[in-house]
């Protein structure tokens, strides 16, 4: 089966984690995608997964796999392969205390779902490995530049505080 083409997934939710790297932040990317962001996940560059909130998986949860959160950090790898498989792109749930918190999607799933309504919060876009770079202008302004892990600007934002610049962030 051909690989998708994962660049419009990019360009959208910026660049994916290996599998090593999901797991040094695990913690708080599961936080993330509590609170509805989206991170993609790879394994061995072929094998594309998503982490991403319980609102992310249709129809119903019941009959899904469960797996503790603390078990999944362990399991990543496998995890990413799993949900990746061509022929089974079952998702699996995360869960604390028995209870689904977050889940693993194949990526693939994602490619033709809508785009997000806003651009994401600034700690989203660092986790998938961008960077802001805060300035004052001329004028003495604050700005914010977002760049994503190539260095090209994304997002720009100014205002009279650092908040407001990044408040004030918008696509390029």
């Amino acid at each position: 089966m051909a690989r998708p083409a994962y660049d419009e997934l990019v360009a959208r939710l910026g660049a994916p984690l290996g599998v090593e790297d999901a797991r040094a932040r695990w913690g708080a990317l599961v936080r993330e995608a509590r609170s509805g962001a989206i991170t993609l996940i790879t394994r061995e560059r072929s094998e594309w997964a998503a982490l991403v909130p319980l609102s992310e998986v249709s129809g119903l949860l019941s009959g899904l796999p469960l797996v503790p959160v603390s078990t999944a950090r362990g399991k990543l790898g496998d995890l990413v392969r799993q949900v990746a498989h061509p022929y089974e792109h079952e998702p699996v749930l995360l869960s604390r205390h028995r209870r689904p918190i977050a889940a693993l999607v194949a990526a693939a799933r994602l490619i033709d779902g809508p785009a997000p309504r806003q651009l994401p919060t600034a700690d989203v876009m660092l986790l998938g490995g961008g960077t802001i770079v805060l300035a004052l202008d001329e004028h003495g302004r604050t700005t914010a530049s977002v760049r994503d892990q190539e260095g090209a600007e994304v997002a720009f934002g100014s205002g009279d505080s650092i908040g407001q610049a990044l408040d004030a962030l918008e696509d390029d």
